[in-house]
């Protein structure tokens, strides 16, 4: 029975379409060559082969390359206009509340971004956690303490908690945690034919995972605002607002 479903956020609760990701890695790669001294060709190489080993440039770059200054990395890559573009879906938020069960989201991100792009798309209140890649100390997805953390504060197991991402190795990485893990591919643009696990095109897909039970939803959503209402403490807060288990504060 899945009892929660964890979110990843950029491409996923938004269309790939609004092009945010592949701007934000232009900005990526621009902070890297300056920090490297090198070509942005060059640091674009180094970054290819270094996602490998790590699940996020910055880990990359505070592991191997000496980078501290956190905020000033983020600054670059996530500005304060960098969520102009997008434009909610009315169907979202409609949706979202629909889904018979509490709602989170594990992101790579800083707390700041999710909660800029959440506000965009307006449906911030309706996450009472955000798990963000500062609280998880730079150790993101696919790390498996990324994922347990998560697990951890929601006081569920992977197998009752339906995870759903954009990028394959997020996804396989969650469902490594166990053999009754449920992770789910977002594939919007259909570019993972190979992948070998659970996949969806849209998030209306979603539904088929739950049985369709007015009372199974409403006990549900009872939980939901229970344990939003108890609030639960915040871990490992930091400076830029990250948190490892974040109660989403409201404006």
């Amino acid at each position: 029975m899945i009892t929660h479903i964890l979110f990843d956020l950029d491409n996923t609760l938004y269309s790939a379409r609004f092009g945010l990701e592949e701007a934000a890695v232009r900005r990526i790669r621009a902070f890297t060559a300056e920090w490297l001294g090198v070509s942005e060709e060059e640091a674009a190489a180094m970054r290819e082969s270094a996602m490998g080993r790590y699940g996020t440039t910055l880990e990359w770059l505070s592991g191997e390359k000496g980078l501290t200054d956190t905020d000033a990395y983020y600054r670059a890559v996530h500005p304060p206009n960098e969520a102009d573009s997008l434009t909610a879906d009315p169907e979202l938020r409609p949706f979202l509340e629909s889904l018979p069960c509490p709602l989170a989201i594990l992101t790579n991100s800083p707390l700041i971004h999710a909660h800029r792009m959440l506000d965009r798309l307006g449906v911030r209140d309706l996450f009472p956690f955000i798990f963000d890649l500062l609280g998880n100390g730079l150790r993101g997805k696919p790390r498996p303490e990324a994922y347990t953390r998560a697990l951890d504060a929601l006081g569920a197991s992977p197998d009752t908690v339906l995870f759903v991402d954009d990028v394959p190795r997020y996804v396989t990485g969650y469902l490594t945690l166990g053999p009754g893990a449920k992770g789910v591919l977002l594939d919007e643009m259909d570019l993972y034919a190979d992948f070998p696990h659970e996949k969806i095109r849209e998030l209306k897909e979603l539904k088929k995972y739950f049985r369709k039970s007015p009372e199974n939803q409403h006990t549900a959503r009872q939980s939901a605002q229970t344990q939003f209402a108890a609030g639960y403490e915040t871990l490992n807060t930091n400076p830029t607002g990250g948190s490892a288990a974040s109660l989403n504060p409201q404006g």
